[in-house]
Order: C-alpha cells, then sequence, then structure tokens
C-alpha cells in the first residue's frame, strides 16, 4: 500500500482529502503544518507528498525546500495543494521543483488522477528500463500520457541505409535521434592522414546521433553502416519534448543513454597501454557481445579487415598476423573471412 502524507492546516479539508485517498487504498498520513509535515515525512518516508502553500510554522515552499535538502526524500513526488491559483505561485513551485499542482477546490477526480500519475511515475523511474527502444517507448508513454513513439517504427519512419553508407559527419548539427532497427554502425572520427578510429558500435535496440542533441552541439564523430541497416527516426522537437516533459524522466532517460562512457574510457584506456594480442582479442569479445543474437549458437564475426582493426586500434597488418597466431592456437576458426571463436575462455584470458 502507497504512503501518502498529507500536510493541510485546514481541518475540513484534510479530512476530507485524506478519506478520497484512504478511499482508494492509499495509506494517509496527515500534519496540520510544515514543521509537523517535514518532521513526517522523515519519520514515515512517503511514497508522495501532497501539501498546502500558505500554512503556520513553515509554508509549503519550506517544506519543498527541507524535503529536497533531504538524501532519502528528495525524490519523492511533491504536488502542492493551493487555493492561490495566480501564475506567480505555480511558477515559483516549479522552479523549487514541484511535480504537479492542483488548485482549490477541486473534485476527487482531479485529486486521483494527479496522485495516480505521479504514483506511475515514480515506480517507472525506479526501476531499471529495457534498453532500446522498449526503454523509451515507457518513457515516452509514462511522460507524455501517449503513445508518442508508435508511427515511428512504422514503415514511412524507418530509413534504409546501404552497407558503408555515412548516416550523418562529424561538425554537422543534429536534428533526430536514430535508433538501430536493424544492421550494424559504428561511429569513427578521421585524423588528417585518413585513419578511422572506432569510437563506438551500434547493434538493433540501441540509439546513436543523442550527445550532440544533449549537449546542444555539432556531432563529434561520424556514423555509418557496416552491412545494411534499418534506422527508425525520433524527430528533434520529440526528444525536446520527452526531455523538458519532467526532471525525474530526464534524468533517466540520460541514464539510459549515457551507460556507454564508462566502456568508452576503459576502451581508449586499452588502445593506449594494452598489447597487440590483448587488443585484437578484446576487440573479437566486443564484437560477440555486441552483435550476437541471445538464441543464437554458431556466431561468426562478419567484417572486413580494415573494420576490424580500427576497432581493435591497430594496423590492418597488425591485425591479420595476429588473427593468424590466434587461428594456430585454436582460439578462432576463420571460414570465408568471417571469425568464429572457439575458445572464448582463453581469449578472454588475454584480455584480463
Amino acid at each position: 500500500m502507497k504512503k501518502i502524507l498529507l500536510i493541510e492546516d485546514n481541518e475540513h479539508i484534510r479530512t476530507n482529502t485524506a478519506e478520497i485517498l484512504e478511499l482508494s487504498n492509499y495509506k494517509v498520513i496527515v500534519a496540520e503544518n510544515g514543521k509537523a509535515g517535514v518532521e513526517m515525512a522523515i519519520t514515515h518516508n512517503p511514497d508522495l507528498i501532497i501539501c498546502d502553500i500558505m500554512m503556520p510554522e513553515l509554508d509549503g515552499y519550506g517544506v519543498l525546500h527541507a524535503i529536497h535538502r533531504n538524501e532519502t526524500l528528495k525524490n519523492t513526488p511533491f504536488i502542492f495543494l493551493t487555493a492561490r491559483a495566480e501564475r506567480n505561485d505555480f511558477r515559483k513551485g516549479m522552479e523549487l521543483g514541484a511535480d504537479d499542482y492542483i488548485t482549490k477546490p477541486f473534485s476527487g477526480t482531479e485529486l486521483l488522477n494527479a496522485v495516480d500519475s505521479r504514483i506511475k511515475k515514480i515506480e517507472l523511474l525506479k526501476h531499471d528500463l529495457a534498453p532500446g527502444m522498449e526503454g523509451l517507448q515507457h518513457l515516452m508513454a509514462v511522460s507524455l500520457d501517449k503513445n508518442a513513439l508508435q508511427p515511428l517504427i512504422e514503415g514511412r519512419n524507418i530509413n534504409r541505409y546501404k552497407k558503408k553508407q555515412v548516416i550523418y559527419s562529424e561538425g554537422n548539427h543534429p536534428n533526430r535521434l536514430y535508433y538501430v532497427v536493424k544492421g550494424k554502425v559504428k561511429a569513427y572520427k578521421t585524423n588528417d592522414e585518413g585513419k578511422e578510429f572506432v569510437t563506438e558500435l551500434f547493434s538493433p535496440g540501441d540509439f546513436l546521433g543523442y550527445i550532440a542533441l544533449l549537449e546542444g552541439s555539432v556531432y563529434n564523430d561520424t556514423a555509418a553502416t557496416l552491412e545494411e541497416t534499418e534506422l527508425a527516426v525520433i524527430p528533434k522537437e520529440d526528444f525536446e519534448e520527452l526531455m523538458n516533459s519532467s526532471r525525474e524522466v530526464t534524468q533517466k532517460f540520460i541514464q539510459l543513454l549515457a551507460h556507454n562512457v564508462y566502456d568508452m574510457e576503459t576502451k581508449l584506456v586499452g588502445i593506449a597501454y594494452n598489447s597487440l594480442r590483448k587488443k585484437v582479442a578484446e576487440a573479437l569479445l566486443l564484437l560477440k557481445k555486441k552483435y550476437q543474437q541471445k538464441d543464437e549458437k554458431d556466431f561468426f564475426i562478419d567484417i572486413n579487415r580494415e573494420n576490424l582493426a580500427t576497432i581493435a586500434g591497430t594496423a590492418t597488418e597488425s591485425l591479420i598476423r595476429t588473427l593468424s597466431d590466434f587461428r594456430a592456437e585454436s582460439l578462432i576458426d576463420i571460414q570465408n573471412s568471417r571469425i568464429r571463436i572457439i575458445n572464448e575462455k582463453k581469449l578472454a584470458k588475454l584480455v584480463n
């Protein structure tokens, strides 16, 4: 049973509001002023707080400030309950971090709709979201109350790319977020001599192009397909609508998309300091982890040697010699240029 803290100095409103919430199967904790409300919040750690603004001892803004300074309570959904409907009051409350307003007088339906919506959002954000389109779809549904991405997975919203086709180029301004439906994509940077350095690999279920959107900057690398690929396109406006819809959703969305930062740092350190054998072994294991399907038992790495060399961070000739050594040591098998890992455990030892 979800706990709701109701802070309201008017006894009649407090009693009626608590009764409505209790009839809807919520456990209600009541406080008659702001100071008592903060104490109750610390003691009971509620799932949601409903708070009046004009109160003795401590007003609603003070309560919200105190809640946000408490590590345990700072992410608790907060709804203001107030008769003051002036624009400045709304703006001040939202700037302080309130999640919603209910203006007196209100109906039971208005109250329960606001409470149910906030409870639903916080429950979603407490759990790890599925990667890719499924996770974003849930976020869009909760934050915007509509199935906003459904059109993006239908025919007219899928862009199809040929092998080696560029999706976006370094230095260009972004106007969309991409989602890999089918195929493989690499992001890379090129030095003055034309040599590529692969910064990231994408497979079905991954987003790309989001860093430039989040930063409001240009692309810092180029993305191109490794094979025939299908990408769903999320317009920049829809992406911004999602990001602006909720503070909590924004935090979760960034967490969902920025999980690769640590992996990227580890990769850069590896390229700088690892031996040649370790670099190639790490690249092979990365590709297997990235592209092998769950039900795919006999998996082959099907990528040309130039691309594999850029992923490993070494010269193509050095890569080919190392692959020959791995084959002689029965770590891998090569059939028609496709690579199959046959001793993953031993290969992993080279990495660790």
